[in-house]
């Protein structure tokens, strides 16, 4: 249990959030003695953490805003269940401080900073101007709330091209948009305003210069309410698509001598401008020895882990200890001296890397196998027979490897990629392994905008459905969704079948018939070359791009799609007119789907 003179000796904690965090969350307060709650909405009513948790309470609804964002469904969880503590993981309510404000209101310990902290850092605007103060040199871009497209082509125009759309609230990538000018501005920030409303609950954006071939290198960092705060260890993020991470490493190799020092110090002098306590993180953006402040995180990263295995120091227990009052259990000194080896973490998402698009691809995890062996962890939110819903975040779970040094990390990371089985959804695994085993990235010669302008993944093709058994020539199956009654009582039902075959139920009513589609389509093709356009993976229609009537060129984007909190693209794969559209903004649709016909 925790003890100190002065501490709140947390009893039960309330994790705010899903998935791997949850579970990492869980079992950091079950080595301390301390009881779980966790919450959940009705897609995850049998969710690890769900099941790994002492307590769970239901939030209803099925989407984040329905669910994880719904502020008073979980502050009735938390009255309900007597919680003394709320860890709100990364996403959702982190750095929200209206929440956090809430949680004290109750006279519950956030586990977190304190809000006044989240009101500054939390808007990426004001933490802008924070750094500033604190002598920390910032990327050229605006110091206030972008009002309109106007005022976006006014910033490129006048200080170049690309810029960089951003939510002011937000993190990951997400809500981000890059334009290369005028003309895709007003579309870009449409996009990420409504990213940025579907993750954060708020959509203000700002601007700033987009740099041409930088890395990106951030601090971690832990201070508690005592006044002390310490710099755990750098990391580099830079392979990186959509603007969101695939690979972070602990530490970042590769820089001139006294530029990890001189980024720790920024970061440590920015913290304590605003009285920050807790875990966070201060995000830099480096090229040709140059680093610039991009952004402070006020919370966990999902890349901490990286961090820990270099340092044996445990941040979530940190961070528990720090939310009851404890004082920072080590100095700098000591903490750099604790620093050895090098990190790697994986991010496996459920995404189809194949061409380099990164298709999401929700559906059931049919098999699970980690693998193992001396400097391996898996960091998981699923098992084998859990659903990832379009609905959330793609992260299935992440592979953290450490090594005596970077050749050796980078080794040991591909043979355990190579020991990883994930069946039933698509994964970034190729794509990880590309990475891994480029020249570019293990001589540190990459960086953000690598994966997407010199990585080379045309090779990777999309993983095949299973196919009939031997004798039977029905040929390929594919995946039908269903419902049937029996008895009266409703079932959803899931099933692989022969492509082209009706579905029976067992009870021998007959189920409802979807469209047939091909193996490409169901694979993430968009029409086949045919005049039907067809949905890559199931989401939903956010934006409908032409009209019937309209003249369409090959590549030309028709539809966007929301997944996983991801906006796609849905482009046509012939010139033609446009004939029907057989969607409207809203719609939920299903991998293969047609959302428009081209004549």
């Amino acid at each position: 249990m925790l003890s100190g003179q002065y501490c709140r000796v947390l009893k039960k904690i309330l994790i705010a959030n899903r998935g791997e965090i949850a579970v990492r969350v869980i079992r950091a307060a079950r080595e301390l003695g301390i009881a779980t709650v966790a919450v959940y909405s009705e897609l995850d009513r049998n969710a690890l953490h769900v099941r790994l948790a002492d307590e769970a309470f239901a939030l209803g609804g099925q989407t984040a805003a329905e669910s994880y964002l719904n502020t008073e469904a979980i502050l009735n969880a938390i009255r309900i269940s007597g919680a003394d503590g709320v860890h709100p993981g990364y996403g959702f309510f982190s750095e929200n401080p209206d929440f956090n404000r809430a949680i004290a209101e109750m006279g519950v310990a956030f586990i977190g900073p304190p809000p006044g902290a989240v009101d500054v850092m939390g808007d990426k605007v004001s933490s802008r101007k924070a750094a500033l103060a604190g002598g920390a040199p910032i990327v050229p871009g605006t110091t206030e709330f972008a009002k309109g497209p106007e005022e976006i082509v006014e910033f490129g125009n006048s200080n170049g091209w690309p810029v960089a759309i951003k939510a002011a609230f937000g993190g990951g990538g997400r809500g981000m948009k890059v334009v290369h000018g005028p003309s895709e501005v007003q579309a870009a920030v449409e996009s990420a305003q409504r990213e940025a409303k579907a993750y954060f609950g708020r959509d203000e954006i700002y601007v700033e210069r987009y740099l041409t071939w930088p890395r990106h290198i951030e601090v971690q960092l832990v201070g508690d309410q005592h006044g002390n705060i310490v710099w755990i260890s750098t990391r580099d993020c830079s392979a990186q698509r959509r603007h969101q991470k695939l690979v972070e490493e602990a530490p970042a190799t590769a820089l001139p001598d006294g530029v990890e020092e001189a980024m720790g110090e920024a970061a440590i002098k920015v913290a304590k401008a605003v009285g920050y306590y807790n875990a966070g993180t201060v995000e830099f953006i480096y090229q040709d020895g140059d680093f610039f402040f991009l952004e402070m995180n006020t919370r966990l990263q999902v890349e901490h882990p990286v961090s820990e295995e270099i340092t044996g120091i445990d941040l979530v227990e940190w961070q528990i200890r720090v939310a009851s009052g404890e004082t920072l259990p080590m100095t700098q000194a000591e903490v750099t001296a604790s620093r050895y080896g090098h990190s790697i973490e994986i991010r496996i998402n459920a995404e189809n890397p194949a061409g380099g698009k990164f298709l999401p691809s929700p559906g059931t995890i049919t098999k699970l196998s980690t693998p193992d062996g001396f400097g391996v962890r898996f960091d998981g939110g699923y098992e084998a027979g859990d659903e990832i819903s379009q609905y959330y975040d793609n992260l299935i779970g992440k592979l953290v490897v450490w090594g005596k040094d970077r050749p050796t990390a980078i080794a040991r990371t591909i043979r355990a990629l190579n020991e990883m089985v994930i069946e039933g959804v698509a994964t970034t695994i190729p794509a990880d392994l590309a990475i891994l085993r480029h020249p570019d990235f293990q001589s540190m010669q990459h960086s953000t905008k690598w994966v997407e302008e010199v990585l080379d993944l045309s090779g990777i093709e999309a993983p095949k459905p299973p196919v009939a058994a031997e004798g039977d020539d029905s040929g390929p199956l594919v995946q039908r969704n269903t419902t049937v009654e029996v008895n009266g009582k409703r079932f959803d039902v899931k099933m692989w079948v022969p492509e082209g075959q009706t579905v029976v139920a067992a009870s021998g009513a007959k189920a409802a018939k979807k469209p047939a589609r091909s193996a490409s389509a169901a694979a993430g093709a968009t029409g086949g070359g045919s005049g039907n356009v067809t949905a890559p993976m199931q989401g939903t229609i956010v934006k409908i791009l032409v009209a019937v009537g309209d003249e369409v060129e090959v590549g030309q984007s028709v539809v966007v799609l929301e997944a996983m909190k991801m906006e796609n693209q849905i482009a046509a794969e012939r010139a033609g007119t446009v004939k029907e559209i057989k969607v409207v903004a809203g719609a939920t649709v299903g991998a293969g789907d047609v959302v428009v016909i081209i004549g």
